[in-house]
């Protein structure tokens, strides 16, 4: 049913008794002789009706899940969320308030709180490594228990915790990793990485007393990993932390080993790629063992792709993924991660940001597209949250990237000038050493460089600690809603593979 544009307008209804539920009528009107519609051709109405109607016929899904795919949006906060969903909608010439991103129409959501056991507001390692491990540690370690003492290795061998990912290998199950950033960054560590300290990627970042005490370095532990719990598949960026400092490629490890041939030689089937072109190739049925290095740290920004034209998108890597782990009659793991939401938030750049919360909703839509929801758990959520604010003053035609604005006209601060609809707690776009920042121009605003304005001067914005969004559909996924600790989102994963 298609309704008129006005009835799409904002208008302030209340429930007449004296017409009952089929009839509203306006709530404050001068008119003595109360207007009333038909509450039948109320778009908010009609879709209410349709939501209702849609939940009623819910049914909780408590079989066992063979595949599960964990998405991570780093640094998706709710007003990330939200305001991704507006600029996502607005970028198709569509009312942003009202589009919806794939992982919206996911049955069952909840929030996770998501603190470190030594901070009230975490960073990535722990983030993530809670999800993955069932047991929250210290900001900065990845699968590791809350014992460790900062970037000291020594002690940290025993404060091993096995991650999801291991323990659907050791059960037969396949597993992969797929990121926009690079593959040895916190959150796709997550999946197979255990150290006290996130930095160190390669051999070159470790300390002499961490070497010593035998951890190794982030790249190495991917590709020498056990044949029983090593990843099948990972894909993303860091070519660096693979190949070594005399190489052509300009790696920066200091061993000499060149782990991307070590990694061909593992398997008869194990293929390495480094463009879009090579991986659109790959022919899935003839590759058990992929590993992808798309770039020398992180993936740069589908906005800037004229600049990179052979770099995949975020929903090709998740599709390759999971031809690749599908073949598994025993099922999957697979963890993605849309990481660049978190990159430019600490820029305080939204326009990239919310790009990729969109980016997000399309490697969940291509997740939705090839599995099953009968035999499938997909799961969407964050590590952490960001401090972005979305901020009233602007009428819903306007660009959410601009300023805000009444219907063109701009509206104005207590000094008189005009505000972005977009702005930040933290970061480079605050004040610096004296007085506040110029008030921009709506052509500045909606630029894809802008840096959205700050309250607090930073290098880089901090995260912020609210409780973030969880989605979930498919097996188990009703148990993923209320306020849980970001802990429990491995309990309900584990549960639905059958592991506990």
């Amino acid at each position: 049913m298609r309704f008129p544009a006005f009835l799409a307008s904002a208008a302030v209804l209340a429930l007449s008794p004296s017409l009952g539920l089929s009839s509203m009528v306006w709530a404050q009107t001068p008119d003595p002789l109360p207007k009333t519609i038909n509450v039948k051709t109320n778009i908010y109405y009609f879709q209410g009706e349709q939501a209702l109607a849609e939940a009623l016929k819910r049914t909780p899904n408590t079989g066992r899940a063979k595949n599960i795919i964990l998405f991570i949006g780093d640094g998706m906060g709710i007003n990330s969320v939200t305001a991704g969903r507006i600029f996502a909608g607005q970028q198709r010439g569509l009312d942003g308030a009202s589009y919806e991103l794939s992982f919206d129409k996911l049955p069952y959501s909840g929030f996770s709180k998501t603190y470190s056991t030594d901070r009230l507001v975490t960073d990535s390692a722990n983030g993530i490594s809670a999800i993955t491990t069932g047991v929250k540690t210290i900001n900065g370690a990845i699968g590791v228990d809350g014992t460790v003492v900062g970037p000291r290795c020594r002690g940290s061998l025993k404060a091993r915790v096995p991650t999801l990912a291991e323990e659907a290998k050791l059960a037969g199950l396949s597993a992969g990793v797929v990121t926009t950033a690079g593959i040895t960054d916190a959150t796709p560590a997550g999946a197979y990485g255990h150290t006290p300290y996130r930095g160190w990627r390669a051999d070159s970042d470790m300390t002499a007393e961490a070497i010593e005490n035998g951890c190794i370095d982030l790249a190495r532990q991917l590709v020498e990993a056990p044949a029983a719990i090593r990843m099948d598949v990972a894909l993303g960026g860091d070519l660096t932390k693979f190949v070594p400092d005399n190489d052509p490629r300009k790696g920066n490890r200091a061993d000499g080993r060149d782990l991307t041939a070590e990694w061909l030689k593992q398997t008869p089937t194990a293929t390495y790629v480094t463009g879009a072109k090579d991986l659109a190739a790959i022919d899935p049925t003839k590759t058990d063992h992929l590993l992808g290095l798309f770039a020398d740290g992180d993936l740069p920004s589908p906005v800037d792709t004229a600049e990179h034209y052979d770099v995949p998108t975020l929903d090709e890597m998740t599709a390759k993924a999971i031809d690749v782990l599908a073949k598994n009659p025993k099922g999957y793991f697979l963890l993605v991660e849309s990481a660049s939401i978190d990159k430019w938030h600490h820029q305080n750049n939204a326009y990239h940001a919310l790009t990729d919360v969109d980016e997000l909703s399309k490697a969940v839509q291509v997740a939705m597209d090839k599995t099953d929801a009968a035999d499938t758990l997909i799961i969407v959520t964050a590590d952490h949250s960001h401090g972005l604010v979305l901020t009233g003053g602007s009428t819903r035609e306007e660009p959410i990237m601009g300023l805000a604005r009444n219907h063109g006209k701009d509206s104005l601060d207590g000094n008189g000038q005009p505000y972005t609809t977009l702005s930040y707690a933290t970061g480079p776009g605050g004040p610096k050493g004296g007085p506040g920042r110029s008030a921009p121009t709506e052509e500045e605003a909606t630029s894809p460089g802008y840096t959205q304005p700050a309250l607090v001067y930073t290098d880089s914005a901090q995260h912020a600690g609210e409780d973030v969004p969880v989605y979930a559909g498919g097996p188990q996924a009703h148990l993923l809603s209320g306020t849980i600790e970001s802990s429990f989102i491995y309990q309900v994963m584990a549960h639905a593979l059958g592991f506990k």
